[in-house]
This record gives C-alpha cells, structure tokens and sequence, in this order.
C-alpha cells in the first residue's frame, strides 16, 4: 500500500496528467472551434480562454466555506468524468464546452489540493514528467483523440485511480505539522507553460533532431527523435527532487532564462540545447520555490489563490502568444518573461528553508497548533536517482518500440505518371475541432508527392502532437519540412520516392503577421528522371491579394528548377484572375486545374473558394483534377495526375 506520506504526491502528480490531457484538448478546441480559422476576432477568443481560469478564482473561498477533501474529490468527479467524454469524440461546440468544463473542475481540484496543505514541488514535478512521458509512449498522438477500447481503460485507469486517490487522502487522518508556503504553487502555471512549450515536450525534441541534418527538417529515426527527450526528463527530475546547494540558487533560473532565449530566438537546430537547458532550470526552480513553512489559516487560502493565479499565467500568456499570429506582433519574448517570472518566484523562495516536517493534511493549521520540530523530517525522501534514471530508460525504450521512420526507395524504373497532392492540413484539427489522424490520412492516401501547409510539428496551442512525423508515419512517406512561423510550424513535401537538393526560400512578410517560405525539393525516379517540387503557403495579410509573395515564390521557384519538370503547389490564398494568381501563369506556368474549373476547396463544409492550386511547368500533362470532399481540415485536399516526360512507357 502506498504510504500516506507520498499519497498526496502520487494524486497531485496524476491529477496533473488528467489535467494537462484535458489542456490538450481546450486550447486547440478554442482556436479551431470557437476561432473558427482566425475568423474570431482575438480579443474576443482572448476573452472566451481567460473567462474558464477567471471563474476558478472562486475555488479558494468555496475550499474554505465547504472543505478541501470535500471540494477535492467533487471536482476530481467532474474532471474525470469530462476526461471520459472527450474521448468519445463529440466534437464541436460539445467538445469544446466539455474541455471547459473539465479545465474549470481541474483547476479547482488544483486550489483545493493547494489549499489542505500539500506539498507542491515533488507532485508538479513527477506529473510534468509524468505526462511527458506518456506523450512520448502515445507518440504525441493523445489517447483521448483515438477512441478505442485501449484508449478507454487506459483513461478509465487514470480517472478510478486519482479518485481513488483523492478519497483516501480525504480519509486520511490529519496532522499538526506546518505546511509549505504557497510560493511553489505560483510556479505550477508557469511550470506547465515552459514545460509544454520548451523544456518537456517529446514533439519539440523530436522536430529538433530533424533539422540536424540541414536547414530544412527531415525525417530521422525514433532513437534521434525521442532518446534525447529521455536525458532530458532525467536532468529535470533530478534537479526538482534534489536539495539545491545555496551557492547554486542563481545557476537554476540563468539556465531556464537561457533555454527560453534559445528557443524563442536560436537557431531551429538547438532546440534541443534549448530543452536541455529548460529542463534543468525549471526544475532547479521549482526545487528552489520548495521553501519554508507557514502555519495560519489565512495561509491555506493564499495557497489556492496562488495556484490559480499561476495557471491564470499559463493562460494569459497562451492567448497573447496565439494572438501574435492573428495581430502581427512578435511573441518570442513570452516565455522568456515567464522564464524571468519563474526565476524571480524560486529565487525568493531559495533564500527560505524548506520545510523540515510532513505537509498538513488538514484545510489549514492554526499557529499554536503547529509547532516545527527540527529533523523529524516525516515527509520522507523521495528516490531521485531511480526516478530520472527510469525517466530515460522510459524514453528510450519508446524510441525503440515505435516502428521505424518510412524511408524512401526507388521503384523499378521511373513512372509514367505522378499523383500530386497539396493540402493545408490546419495542424491536424478538422471542422469538428477533432484531431483526427485516420481522415486526414484518407485524404491522401495513393498520392506519390505531397505538399503540405499549415504543419504543427508541437506547438503546445495544437495539443503539443508533431502532426508530420505522424502523418508520415502512417502514410510510409518520408518528408522534407521548412519552419515558417516559427521552427515548429510550417510546409511540408513527402515523397514516394527519394528527394534531394532541399532549398527555402522566405517570403516577404508585407505586413502578414504569420511568416511564410518556399520549399523546394527533387524528387528522384531514377534514371535521370527527376521532378522540381515546391512547396508554400502565401500568407497576405487579411483582405489583402498576396502579389508580392507569390512573385517572390515564382521566382524561387522557376530558379530552383533550373530546367527540371517543375510544380508548385499549396494554399495560395488567391482565386483565378487575381494579379498574385497570374504572378505564376506570368512566370511561365500552367494551371493544373484548368480543364476543372471551378475548383472551390474553402471553406470544406461548403466549398466557395478557389484558393488551393498546383501549378506546373509546360512539359507536364495534367489530368483527374479533383478537390476531394472531406472535412479533416477546413480546406479540402487538391490532387492530380501528372504525365512525366521520359517517364517509363
């Protein structure tokens, strides 16, 4: 039986995996649903997100007119109970008020665990770690998005097991021992933002490795995409769960400070030195803020006031860091002002003792009932070593079982002809708001080349999943990806056969607040048969006619083929007769689309736009165009056949 002691532990840190699968579903569920692709105006998105972290303020009085055990294990009910049915998969607007409604209950568990006196540190830690590396087992692709039976014992196990949990600590006999101050609980937004955003997550380290090979990422093998996460979580558990000397109290939050500052502003290939770097100061803060203790009634309510508060953090600072996107601000500086935030709180905390008794287990402890005895140190230790050794071995071992990266290989002899795709994917997310990996698959299946827009590769906004790596996986394409938001967001090409020569190109913004780039690759059939293929997604700013970027994409484009058979394809965001639509035509090239026109592919629950193209260089013979009806992203997928020359006959 677990002891009562690591109990708490054990529940805070499960509690926090429920919580953050919920997360996964909210943010994105805000942003493709109630967003509706960018259609929302972003205050009033803004203002929808923060409205949920807003009303959790109330949990603390409501602790302590009715109860922390008692408020705990309800709203552990109501979370588990909305964990369950998300993953039914209602979609919409049913989704997203479930994912709500279970944020608010998590966050008021949150307060109430906060409030009775649990110590903050060990359990944040474990389940940040925890949760990491059960995204890292799912290969970022969340239980709750898949439906089966696996799916449901799996997120029944979870659910039985922290209200269990929570119902043993509300039997639990109490005690007369200080508890630890609230300061660490002010950590636990901004601990779950950075962790999410830079420091543990698998789909950040994973994209990383990718772009080791050159400027633009592209597919490597499990044991370079998920190890290195492993070393990652080890250094971060043992930095949160062992004593910092004093003399390293300004090491932690410079450490943290600098990862920030490596992702928001470093080149896409340290990312994973930014992790690296993030990890050990995050929990290097997080075992700083673990300090003295405070004995009052009054201080239980500030507890749950700064656990609300922290996650109130974790909220503005997501809206403001999407909103970048919709307004045209940059937003690299976000986390590193939480990062500077989170040094400033565990500093403070540094200059304390931690506390020397077991945690109270009581709503709160009046002064003269909770004297310190010096050394009985009840709470007992944790075992640092053998947790972030089985953290890496964990890691590793779920690089080694996921099936291998497909690998591109030549067929006997080039074809005769080519099956293009272009599809803007919306980072996975369907009309429904569901990330549905098997429809988008659907989409595409049969194509030989791909070009992809819109590609999430673990933005912690979109759930934290890196799309590509899983779409590749499932379609046994390879892939080439070029960043252009950001290194984590962006185009893509995969490929049924060899690609080489990988070349971006990135484009003017003209006052666009998303970036936008060029991608081109080669494909090779062999026998000197060989196809230019560039990719892109022109971003204008809103109402505006990209002109400016797509000269600057013809250009690149006819450049980088230098002779070879060319396409181009993607979400070009202008409609036939448009000046940016006869940049390319202009340019030399043909409309593949042509002999189909109209084609609409937006939005794809009522087509009205033709804004998604492929064009072609004049020696390719175009034929089955066709915008294939679906709704696994709000644009519909493009694809047709081409006529190589000297292909096999």
């Amino acid at each position: 039986m677990l002891r009562h002691r690591h109990l708490g532990t054990a529940t805070l840190a499960l509690g926090l995996v429920v919580l953050t699968d919920v997360l996964r579903v909210f943010l994105p569920s805000v942003i493709t649903i109630f967003g509706q692709a960018a259609s929302t105006p972003a205050e009033l998105l803004g203002a929808f997100a923060l409205g949920w972290f807003v009303l959790a303020l109330a949990a603390p009085p409501l602790v302590r007119l009715v109860g922390g055990h008692v408020v705990g294990v309800v709203a552990v009910a109501l979370l588990g109970v909305a964990r369950l049915a998300l993953t039914a998969g209602p979609g919409g607007y049913a989704q997203l008020w479930l994912a709500g409604a279970g944020l608010l209950a998590g966050l008021v568990w949150l307060a109430a665990t906060a409030a009775r006196g649990e110590r903050a540190v060990p359990g944040l830690a474990l389940g940040l770690a925890a949760a990491a590396l059960g995204h890292v087992l799912v290969g970022t692709y969340d239980l709750v998005w898949r439906g089966s039976w696996s799916a449901w014992v799996a997120g029944g196990a979870m659910v039985v097991a922290l209200l269990a949990g929570e119902v043993l600590l509300a039997r639990r006999p109490g005690t007369s021992t200080p508890v630890p101050h609230g300061r660490a609980w002010l950590l636990a937004g901004p601990a779950l933002l950075l962790g999410g955003m830079v420091a543990l997550s698998p789909a950040v380290v994973g994209t990383a490795t990718s772009y080791w090979f050159g400027a633009a990422g592209t597919a490597s093998t499990p044991l370079f995409a998920f190890a290195p996460l492993g070393v990652t979580l080890a250094v971060f558990l043992l930095a949160a769960l062992t004593p910092s000397r004093p003399r390293a109290r300004p090491v932690w939050p410079g450490l943290l400070l600098a990862g920030t500052l490596l992702f928001g502003y470093g080149p896409p290939s340290l990312l994973t030195v930014a992790a690296l770097l993030g990890a050990a100061g995050l929990g290097g803060c997080l075992a700083l803020a673990d300090g003295a203790a405070v004995p009052s009634a009054r201080a239980a309510t500030r507890r749950g006031y700064a656990a609300v508060g922290g996650m109130l953090v974790f909220a503005v600072v997501s809206v403001l860091y999407y909103a970048a996107y919709d307004l045209g601000y940059p937003n690299g500086w976000l986390p590193v002002l939480v990062a500077v935030l989170t040094g400033l709180i565990a500093f403070q905390g540094g200059s304390r003792p931690r506390p020397a008794t077991a945690p109270a287990t009581e709503e709160f402890v009046a002064p003269a009932a909770a004297p310190a005895v010096e050394g009985s140190t009840t709470y007992g230790r944790l075992p640092t070593v053998p947790i972030a050794v089985l953290a890496a071995l964990t890691a590793f071992a779920a690089a080694v079982i996921h099936e291998p990266w497909p690998v591109a290989t030549n067929r006997p002899g080039p074809p005769e002809q080519v099956r293009v795709v272009a599809y803007n994917i919306r980072m996975g997310f369907g009309m429904d708001g569901r990330f549905d990996l098997p429809a988008l698959e659907r989409a595409v299946r049969g194509a030989d080349v791909v070009a992809l827009s819109e590609v999430d590769r673990g933005w912690l906004l979109n759930g934290g999943h890196d799309t590509l790596h899983l779409l590749s996986d499932r379609l046994g394409l390879p892939y080439v990806f070029a960043p252009a938001a950001d290194a984590l967001w962006g185009d893509a090409v995969l490929s049924r056969w060899p690609v080489d020569r990988a070349r971006t190109r990135v484009l003017p913004a003209v006052g666009a607040p998303t970036g936008a780039q060029a991608l081109g690759v080669t494909v090779d059939f062999s026998e000197g048969v060989r196809l230019a293929v560039v990719s892109t997604h022109l971003q204008p700013p809103p109402g505006a006619d990209p002109v400016v970027q797509a000269r600057a994409v013809a250009e690149f484009a006819t450049g980088y083929a230098d002779g070879l058979p060319l396409v181009v394809a993607g979400d070009f965001n202008t409609e036939p007769g448009d000046p940016a639509f006869a940049a390319f035509t202009g340019a030399g090239l043909v409309d593949a689309f042509a002999a189909a026109r109209p084609l609409a592919t937006s939005p794809a629950d009522d087509p009205r736009q033709q804004i998604d193209h492929v064009f072609v260089s004049p020696d390719l013979v175009a034929s089955d165009a066709v915008a294939t009806p679906g709704t696994a992203s709000d644009h519909l997928p493009v694809a047709v056949t081409l006529t190589l020359p000297g292909g096999a006959g």
